[in-house]
């Protein structure tokens, strides 16, 4: 069966519309993608598309024969290049770490780097089953002609065994333990048997071919793996961005390619963007710019969600009112981010808005502070 491949879906593997909401990473940076593919003169590993310097570049960004590459992503250096040397060999990638720490965003990095393709995804949750990570039927054509290559439905992860590229297996931890155990063989052995077929064909992994997982430290113990599948696996955990104006930088820049990808003609309100970058990071950590205690949310207040926020935040003003957003906007939309449902949490957010902030220079502070009063009671 590895010698042979069901023919394409045309509907189904078409690439995204250009007008997509959202593009996969290949799509969106397909130019960087094929000006590093041209210049790329070192050493690739077997199957891959790209060196681990080019990914790297890719990735973190700079200047690659000419041209500007964008960074992507904000984190050390040395947790892209662990990650491509894992990726290199016969282990399989974790990604770990808080939610929102863009772990889903640097798998998909990766997989449009090394293989050209991060749309081979499973999602992990309770409702997932092995058919999803295996195979599964075409009941149709099933029941017409008995158990045959043309009838089966190969699983993101089958496809990517057979053509040498990276599966992705997003929240591991929200499987069942017997369903994550359905990966054992294929990162043991490196092959799935179809024992329904009446060869028993069997796939063997290409060269090119690995498993990049995701998990949230928040679920830990939700479903929790088991030690014979934590050891055909590398650990890497992905931190919150340390940097303040990293951070910053990373926010006002997303916001502004959503915007333009949605044909809103503004640009981000950068002190309202500092206003809410600094909550978030006072909040997150429970010490404040200056050093002093303040509390601590037990929402996660991540950078993805502070982009979230902003954008939504600017959309608002955009809409409503012609502008780019005011600080009683966010405000408003601090009270379903960062408080969410929990009472304490809004309890919080109001001391902080009162006590922290009003110690705040800036006219944007000022009406932040002033704009407390928006907080439901």
């Amino acid at each position: 069966m590895a010698t042979r491949s069901r023919p394409a879906d045309p509907a189904r593997l078409a690439p995204a519309s250009r007008t997509a909401q959202r593009l996969p990473a290949e799509q969106l940076y397909a130019d960087e993608l094929a000006h590093l593919a041209v210049h790329d003169t070192l050493t690739r590993p077997p199957g891959w598309q790209l060196s681990m310097p080019a990914v790297r570049s890719f990735i973190l960004g700079g200047s690659v024969a000419g041209q500007t590459l964008r960074r992507k992503m904000v984190c050390a250096p040395s947790l892209i290049e662990r990650s491509l040397v894992t990726l290199a060999s016969q282990r399989a990638l974790l990604l770990v770490g808080e939610p929102g720490t863009a772990k889903s965003l640097l798998s998909e990095l990766l997989a449009a780097a090394v293989c050209g393709t991060s749309t081979l995804t499973v999602q992990g949750s309770a409702a997932t089953t092995e058919d999803h990570i295996r195979y599964g039927w075409n009941y149709a054509l099933l029941l017409n002609q008995g158990p045959s290559v043309q009838a089966l439905v190969p699983s993101p992860l089958l496809r990517a065994m057979q053509n040498g590229q990276i599966a992705r297996f997003e929240e591991i931890t929200r499987c069942p333990p017997e369903v994550q155990d359905a990966l054992l063989s294929v990162l043991s052995e490196r092959l799935l048997t179809v024992p329904e077929l009446p060869a028993h064909d069997t796939v063997f992994a290409q060269p090119g071919f690995n498993l990049i997982a995701t998990a949230n430290t928040r679920d830990r113990g939700v479903n929790e793996m088991s030690a014979a599948l934590k050891r055909r696996f590398a650990f890497e955990t992905v931190l919150p961005i340390a940097d303040h104006v990293s951070e910053l930088a990373l926010v006002y820049s997303e916001v502004t390619r959503l915007l333009a990808q949605g044909g809103v003609p503004v640009t981000p309100n950068e002190p309202l963007l500092e206003v809410l970058v600094t909550t978030f990071r006072d909040l997150r950590q429970g010490v404040d710019q200056e050093g002093g205690a303040t509390d601590r949310l037990s929402s996660v207040l991540s950078t993805a969600e502070a982009v979230s926020v902003a954008h939504a935040v600017t959309l608002r003003g955009h809409y409503l009112r012609g502008d780019n957003g005011q600080p009683s906007d966010l405000v408003e939309a601090l009270v379903g981010t960062a408080a969410k449902d929990n009472a304490d949490d809004l309890k919080k957010l109001r001391r902080y808005i009162e006590h922290r902030a009003a110690k705040r220079t800036g006219e944007h502070w000022v009406a932040f502070h002033a704009a407390r009063h928006a907080l439901p009671q």
